[in-house]
Parts: structure tokens; sequence; C-alpha cells
């Protein structure tokens, strides 16, 4: 990459499943939160819906959108499990400080964009010990839900890159439709997802010690 495209780049991280491997403890705690209002949660909805924001994930358990009261009472009660549950369990994935410091060393702006609530995004990263690394973190919580583009629209815009400048990190489903909604390119890693259902993403890989410097200037 030439200096003049360094400043004109970017790298948007999702954070739960890409940055860290949260699956099991969002899971555990949306579980426990649903049981309360007798709604039942496998693991099949969990990966129907993993990527979404809370409204986005109830709308699908409940078949509609949910009332405003429902929805803050439900999600307030599993988020708040949820930053329980990590405390002194969350490390970043495997490759990830690698690339978070390479990344800034090649110019790349960073960001996160995720669609966990702002509270879990400030927990997650300060537990991890890695906001030093991003020049925005922009939370979907109150955007419209990936696969809408929203977040990743938002991220670029907070960076100043241009969106056919930036490549979106994913492990879901909704989240490789979202970047190429908003569109980015797309490395998707099959943290969350089989290989098969990423298949819209312009690279996969099964971990993010995969990765080589080339496939960072598909933009």
């Amino acid at each position: 990459m030439d200096n003049n495209n360094q400043v004109t780049s970017a790298v948007l991280w999702d954070m739960d499943g890409v940055l860290v491997d949260t699956g099991e403890l969002h899971f555990q705690s949306w579980v426990m939160a649903l049981s309360e209002v007798d709604i039942p949660f496998d693991r099949q909805k969990f990966r129907q819906t993993f990527g979404m924001n809370n409204n986005g994930i109830l709308s699908v358990m409940l078949g509609h959108p949910p009332e405003p009261s429902f929805l803050a009472r439900v999600s307030d009660r599993k988020e708040g499990l949820f930053r329980q549950m990590i405390r002194g369990k969350v490390h970043p994935m495997p490759g990830v400080r690698t690339w978070l410091k390479r990344l800034q060393g090649m110019g790349y702006r960073q960001a996160v964009a995720s669609s966990a609530p702002m509270a879990n995004i400030d927990a997650l990263v300060g537990e991890m010990q890695i906001q030093a690394y991003f020049a925005a973190i922009v939370s979907a919580y109150d955007l419209p839900s990936k696969p809408d583009p929203a977040v990743f629209l938002e991220a670029a815009s907070q960076l100043g890159v241009s969106p056919k400048r930036c490549i979106v990190i994913e492990d879901a489903i909704p989240g490789v439709r979202a970047a190429h909604h908003a569109g980015m390119k797309c490395i998707a890693v099959t943290t969350t997802n089989p290989r098969q259902d990423l298949s819209g993403a312009e690279i996969i890989v099964d971990s993010l010690e995969e990765l080589q410097t080339e496939n960072f200037m598909i933009v």
C-alpha cells in the first residue's frame, strides 16, 4: 500500500467472535434472560441471530418487533448477566494483537463496529486493554441491525474514510451482508459459522493468524 493510500484506508472490526470469543457467554446469558420471560432459546436460534443487535434478535424470536419496554427490560437483564460473566474470562482472539499493531504501523485507521451495546464494547475493550488502537468505537445498538450497513457506514464516517476504502472483519452472516451493503470488502473468520455460510466474503480464514499483509490490499 503506497503512502497516499495509507491515510485513506480503514479496517472495521466486529467485536464478538472477531476481536474476542464471547459466543458461549452470550448464549448462556440469552438463555437465562429469555427463560425468565418464557421464551425458549437454543443454539440454532443463537446461530441464526448472532451478529444482530438486541432489537433484531428479539424481533426474530417474537416474530415481530418487541415493545420498547419489553426490549429494554430483557436487554438490560441479558447484558447485565453478560457483563458479570466476562470479568477475568475474556482474551483477544489469536492474531488480534498482532494485526492491531501491524495495521496501525501500516497506516490503516481502525474502528470497532459492533452490534453490542456500548457498555459491553467498553467493558470488553477495557478488559483486553486494546483501546489505543481504535480511532472510533461504534455501537449499532440504537441503529438498524445488521445486515443493515448503518454501523459500518457510521464507523467509516467517524474515521473520515470512504466506504469503498474500508475492510470489515466479521464472523457473522448478517455482518458479511452488512459489509457488502455498505460497499465495503469483507474478511470473514469461521469463529461462529462454517466456511460455506460465509462464502460472500472476499477472504475467509479459520483464524486471523492465517492472514497475510496482502489480504488487506483489496481496497
